[in-house]
């Protein structure tokens, strides 16, 4: 449950440090007294929506943190995301934290550590259920019945494994589409990709060619320089002329006289070497320069031969890539397109053997599922009727209508007939009512005024919580369109939820509000210009007070009528312990 909650720079609220204890808790106050904004805190720190409208005006960022005792079914259930996390700190309790910052970042963290929103949202969803005034409008949107009945039914483990099927068949028809499309233009794309491949490995193109081929093809456009050159390089270095003996010979002779020198003055040694190694440089020199001069083609063939060459390489990269690495790459690619569409009938007809199979399983799984809706859906329609019966809607009747639609291409069924599916199964449900006798059952959206909207969820939110682990549930104004007559009831309905729950209400019926185990007082002021959120928790007289505030007019009158709501308050409750 929630025992602490810190909020700060929120909205109107400076900061607010509030503790709560088990059972009802009830929270009053005007209108616009930031009731509804204590809730906005709790949704956004339970992974809700981190809007910079949340921040106080002036300040950086607002900041909301709650702390959470770990009990019953769901210590489990938590300690294993924590574990799975590796977020475990104290096994009693769970801290969560969220801030939203004037920049636009929001920062989510579970005991202290930071994490990303979708973690905090997975553990809120098991700590605290809020249950506000737009679930009133959800009863007559038929569209959210279905969800609300499954978690009333249970049916997580069911529907997953049907979901699961659901998907598999979602893969293997969108291969069968591809298969199916690529089959229908095959013989074009046949003729098409074998072209290409061929094309391609006519050239038995090798990576990195085009590159020697340009190499090759520079010296045969340049022979005649490049023999020229050499000669040149030659003669000088090994022939010389009459005017000027050759570079070998100078240097020959500058070694000699250095080998001599050395042998007089030793020190001088390295430079002898080093003149012998020119030497032997030079003989290198020449060795290679006249293999080069024996490799230089005038070859005007193999010089149109390797532009031809290089014509093609530079086609096919235009075409199919923008190097032979990736013409290569293409030409595999076409090859198996190819192979795919020759193969595809063969192909098809295993993925329809498979689609058959997938839909026979999903047909079993769910007609399961639906099985298992339609005794639920008896079951909550006994269970609202008896709500309804003590919310002065005696006659009233609750029932849930499964439909389903055909569809040449669903889901067969035993009697051979198929029909439509998705990923919640193929029902179709609408929640019926009929809130007066001899009306007959008709959809709830169409007939059910405000107040009967209300009470109608109220006895949806108390038929399904007691099957709901969730250990806090939060009512945002359930009261809506109910009158004080009926507000007796609604609170003493809320203090039963509340021995199995922490239950929070936000309310304007005194009637309702007298049934709490913890009051707070919601209040607005004004201080130094800037409006604030106060927080007071009521008790003895400061409650009493509230309470003939809720009333009317504070006097004699009222105060009498609050104290008499308080004590036929505490009577009912004595009589439900007992």
């Amino acid at each position: 449950m929630l025992t602490e909650l810190h909020i700060q720079n929120f909205a109107i609220i400076d900061k607010l440090d509030l503790r709560f204890g088990s059972g009802l808790i009830i929270l009053t106050g005007e209108t616009g007294a930031g009731k509804s904004i204590i809730l906005d805190a709790v949704v956004m720190l339970i992974g809700g929506k981190a809007d910079t409208t949340f921040i106080r005006t002036e300040s950086d960022a607002a900041f909301v943190e709650g702390v959470f005792q770990l009990k019953g079914p769901v210590r489990e259930a938590v300690h294993e995301v924590l574990n799975r996390e590796e977020l475990m700190d104290d096994p009693d309790y769970v801290v969560l934290m969220r801030e939203v910052r004037r920049e636009g970042r929001s920062v989510a963290r579970i005991n202290g550590r930071t994490v990303n929103v979708g973690l905090l949202k997975e553990l809120g969803a098991l700590l605290i259920d809020i249950h506000g005034q737009a679930e009133h409008l959800s009863l007559l949107d038929p569209r959210a019945h279905l969800g609300l009945l499954d978690r009333f039914a249970d049916v997580s483990k069911p529907l997953n494994e049907y979901r699961q099927t659901y998907h598999s068949l979602l893969t293997l028809r969108h291969e069968l589409s591809d298969l199916r499309k690529a089959q229908s233009d095959a013989e074009r794309r046949i003729e098409m990709l074998t072209y290409q491949v061929e094309e391609i490995e006519a050239a038995k193109l090798k990576v990195g060619e085009d590159e020697e081929l340009r190499k090759e093809r520079d010296r045969l456009a340049n022979a005649e320089s490049l023999a020229q050159n050499a000669q040149e390089a030659l003669a000088i270095l090994e022939e010389g002329s009459p005017e000027t003996p050759a570079a070998t010979d100078l240097i020959g002779q500058a070694a000699q006289a250095l080998s001599a020198l050395a042998k007089i003055d030793a020190g001088q040694s390295e430079m002898a070497n080093q003149a012998e190694l020119m030497l032997d440089t030079l003989s290198d020199i020449i060795r290679d320069l006249r293999d080069y001069l024996e490799e230089i083609e005038f070859n005007p063939k193999r010089l149109d031969d390797v532009e031809e060459r290089l014509d093609l390489i530079h086609l096919l990269t235009r075409k199919y890539g923008g190097n032979i690495p990736a013409v290569v790459a293409y030409g595999a690619d076409a090859k198996k397109q190819l192979e795919t569409i020759t193969g595809a009938a063969d192909r098809i007809a295993e993925l329809e053997m498979q689609e058959a199979k997938l839909l026979e399983k999903l047909s079993k799984q769910g007609t399961t599922l639906s099985e298992r809706r339609k005794a639920a859906g008896a079951a909550m329609g006994k269970g609202i009727e008896l709500e309804l019966d003590d919310l002065r809607m005696a006659s009233a009747q609750f029932g849930v209508d499964f439909q389903t639609k055909p569809d040449l291409n669903g889901i067969p069924l035993a009697n051979g007939t198929r029909i439509a599916f998705d990923q919640n199964g193929f029902d179709r449900i609408e929640f019926l009512v009929a809130p007066n006798p001899g009306e007959g059952l008709k959809p709830l959206a169409k007939i059910a005024s405000g107040g009967e909207t209300s009470r109608l969820m109220l006895g949806l939110k108390n038929v399904m919580a007691r099957a709901d682990e969730v250990p806090a549930l939060i009512f945002d104004e359930i009261d809506q369109g109910i009158g004080g007559r009926v507000g007796m009831v609604v609170g003493q309905k809320l203090w039963n939820l509340s021995r199995s729950h922490q239950v929070f209400c936000v309310t304007h019926l005194p009637q309702l509000a007298v049934f709490g185990d913890q009051h707070f007082q919601v209040q607005k002021l004004v201080d130094k210009g800037r409006t604030l959120t106060r927080v007071e928790l009521l008790d003895g007289e400061s409650r009493l007070l509230e309470l003939s505030q809720m009333l009317g007019e504070v006097g004699e009158g009222t105060l009498r009528s609050a104290h008499e709501l308080l004590q036929t308050a505490r009577q009912m409750v004595k009589s439900k312990k007992e």
